[in-house]
């Protein structure tokens, strides 16, 4: 903001605004200048908000349309109907994989109890056998 004004330009205008409007009334005119220069930055930040959410909006519309476009025009569709025909037989195609009936309900598997295992060996013997291995 103050690049188009140097230190003796700024200088100068506080010297005629002090001339000017007088030293009692100074400090409510630089406050009023802050204020009114607040609400200009505020509606600035606001306009390019609107601006960026206004060429979101336009991009996502845009990608959408391309999405639309791919889903009418299925390029890989004779690719994706080539490799089903290729997998499922044509006798299974019109089959359903699975019919359920009484015969086909599945019964629970009963698990047999698991025994405990063995306690574990006693560390000295352990270290024993470590220091003293048995013969081959």
């Amino acid at each position: 903001m103050f690049d188009l004004f140097s230190g003796p330009h700024i200088l100068l205008l506080l010297i005629v605004a002090l001339v000017v409007v007088g030293p009692k009334d100074l400090p409510k005119l630089m406050r009023t200048a802050g204020q009114w220069t607040a609400k200009a930055r505020g509606m600035a930040n606001e306009f390019r908000k609107s601006f960026d959410e206004m060429a979101r909006q336009s991009e996502l519309d845009e990608l959408r349309a391309e999405l639309d476009a791919l889903r009418k025009e299925r390029p890989l569709a004779d690719v994706h109907d080539a490799l089903n025909n290729s997998i499922v037989p044509p006798d299974m195609q019109s089959k359903p994989s699975v019919s359920v009936s009484s015969e086909n309900v599945m019964t629970p598997i009963v698990h047999e109890p698991v025994e405990a295992e063995p306690p574990l060996p006693d560390p000295a013997t352990v270290t024993d056998v470590l220091k003293n291995p048995p013969a081959p």
